[in-house]
């Protein structure tokens, strides 16, 4: 069965549809559910549910290498459409189910992340859901931008009056309601190409999902989410990161670079392939140098050449060409977090997650540049995922699935529906279902 044909032709197959209605057990969606990452590099699809113990249990999983997509978003809508569906295509066969829709990792339309405060009036009554849902619909009226869709509004934190620090205030009196809450939004037009492209796929879209946040809720334990960490997502071609502090997300940000870059520069500088440079970076890439490097000698066929045309190049040329290109990368994430203007709120701790974190050096490398410590992430207490699928660059797929249990969610049993907006917006929105 080709690509194309996997999905459409489950008429086949005895394969049981996605059911519309969860249940809860214990405050978590048990599922199962359909998630989706779409990368630079990779496009990997998971199955999943949550058990009675609220650990996360993979029903299927499926990934392609990566087609028709650049820096996170879509370029061509063909090979895109393809790639996406062999990778549901195989996730759906082993779990025996038929997906309707997915959570999606947000990476395309530049994300940006704002912080608003809104104040309510209650007038000495007790507060409502009514309440909150006006003040996060006051927050998606400010945060509306020309050309730009609201993805997440989270609630941070409320004050009642002079009582600051509330996590919930429902059933408190005041006369005003103060509300600290997480904007995150993105480019219209790469959206509606996202959308067009799963609609083409036979899938809708279940919620959209920052990509750093999802890697967070995979790679993050308990006490750095509560006590402030900073989750750098390194992927192929965006680095990522979120800031979260008493288990909220504060703050995320999308660099334009990545794995891809670091590729494309061995490329450059050796005159081979990128799949060779590619190869030559798994393999043998470091960032830290060592007494050795200059003795060992790496095969790099030139592009063009003779197959048998093989120049012989020291190991230390490699590195000498991917370390500029990462402590770019850090600078780059100490700049971002310098001016997010959060100061020691997001602790003094970094898991980095992601293909490139994989490289050799890296973690001691950012631990010198961000002057915070430093350690190596990777999606944690998944039950049934393939061993190839547990490293630091499945953290967002997992994460997703995690968000789609509920993890992540404030007040799940508020609905936070949006309200519509005609012209060009309502297509989106059929789509993209704005919630916390």
């Amino acid at each position: 069965m080709n690509d194309m044909s996997r999905r459409t032709q489950s008429s086949d197959r005895a394969v049981r549809p996605l059911p519309d209605e969860t249940m809860w057990v214990r405050g978590v969606r048990s599922g199962p559910f359909g998630v989706l990452d779409i990368g630079s590099t990779k496009i990997a699809c998971l199955i999943g549910r949550a058990e009675s113990d609220g650990r996360l249990r993979a029903l299927g999983f499926g990934w392609q290498k990566s087609r028709g997509i650049k820096s996170g978003g879509i370029i061509d809508l063909d090979v895109a459409e393809k790639a996406i569906r062999a990778a549901v295509g195989t996730a759906e066969e082993q779990a025996d189910i038929r997906l309707k829709s997915v959570y999606v990792n947000l990476s395309c339309g530049q994300p940006e992340s704002r912080l608003f405060n809104v104040q309510w009036p209650v007038d000495g009554r007790a507060v409502t859901a009514d309440d909150i849902k006006r003040v996060v619909r006051e927050a998606r009226v400010r945060a509306m931008s020309e050309g730009r869709a609201t993805i997440h509004v989270l609630p941070l934190s409320f004050s009642t009056d002079e009582t600051i620090g509330v996590s919930d205030p429902r059933g408190l009196f005041c006369d005003t309601l103060t509300a600290q809450l997480h904007v995150v939004d993105s480019g219209n037009t790469a959206l509606r190409t996202l959308s067009a492209c799963l609609s083409r796929c036979e899938l809708d879209i279940a919620a959209l999902v920052s990509a750093p946040m999802a890697a967070g809720l995979a790679s993050l334990v308990d006490d750095e989410r509560e006590l402030g960490a900073t989750v750098v997502d390194m992927g192929g071609g965006t680095t990522t990161l979120a800031v979260f502090a008493e288990g909220r997300l504060l703050h995320t940000a999308q660099l334009p670079i990545g794995g891809i870059h670091v590729t494309n520069d061995i490329a450059r500088g050796f005159s081979t392939s990128v799949a060779h440079a590619e190869r030559l970076k798994a393999l043998y890439g470091n960032c830290q140098g060592s007494p050795d490097d200059e003795r060992e000698l790496l095969p790099v066929p030139q592009v063009g050449e003779d197959e048998h045309q093989i120049m012989k190049v020291p190991r230390s040329m490699l590195i000498s060409i991917i370390r500029p290109r990462l402590e770019e990368i850090f600078e780059l994430v100490k700049d971002r977090m310098e001016t997010a203007g959060l100061g020691s709120t997001g602790g003094t701790r970094v898991v980095l997650t992601g293909g490139a974190s994989q490289l050799g050096g890296v973690r001691e490398m950012a631990a010198q540049i961000l002057e915070r410590n430093v350690r190596l992430g990777r999606p944690g207490g998944m039950i049934g995922l393939p061993d190839s699928a547990t490293s630091a660059n499945f953290a967002t797929l997992v994460g997703l699935l995690a968000f789609a249990t509920g993890d992540g969610q404030t007040m799940q049993d508020i609905n936070f529906e949006s309200e519509r907006h005609g012209g060009w917006l309502r297509g989106v929105v059929d789509f993209l279902k704005n919630r916390i």
